[in-house]
């Protein structure tokens, strides 16, 4: 029997396209349960080295994307300080498919359908690599957060409520 072939996403495309090196970890996921809190267990990788890829709109800048450690919450006030806006809210999930081309529990920084202005918290450069995903739900990559930057054209900011 043949075996199945892992579809690339765009995410996984374009960190190949670059030639960065990174980890595949493939997990199991619910539709009831979409957090990363049970990822680190699936996949071998500490909690706090799984980021999470959150987008909101600034009333300046529009569409931005912040990356943080899965096991913290975004501070709004810090993200739209960061972004040169007065005001940020999450994007409402309806938008965020046909915004970024990534759904709900698989919305990867890398390779969206456009480069939107990126932050990642500080805390991912205390690590040789964070996982992030894939841009599927079940698929998370490991990769030098520096890497990350690169490719998002990003810079680590201080993002996480105290």
């Amino acid at each position: 029997m043949a075996k199945k072939k892992q579809v690339k996403t765009n995410a996984i495309r374009l960190i190949e396209q670059k030639k960065i090196s990174y980890i595949e970890h493939q997990y199991e996921w619910s539709e009831n349960d979409l957090s990363a809190r049970h990822v680190p267990e699936q996949v071998g990788i500490e909690a706090e080295r799984i980021f999470k890829t959150l987008v909101a709109v600034g009333n300046a800048s529009g569409p931005i994307v912040a990356v943080i450690p899965s096991d913290h919450e975004l501070d709004l006030k810090k993200l739209a300080k960061a972004s040169g806006n007065k005001k940020v809210e999450m994007l409402h999930v309806k938008d965020l498919e046909s915004l970024t081309g990534y759904i709900r529990g698989g919305c990867s920084p890398i390779g969206m359908k456009k480069l939107f202005p990126t932050f990642i918290a500080l805390e991912a450069a205390s690590y040789d690599t964070i996982a992030v995903s894939a841009g599927k739900r079940g698929l998370q990559i490991e990769i030098a957060p520096n890497a990350i930057l690169e490719i998002t054209k990003g810079q680590t900011v201080d993002l996480i409520q105290n």
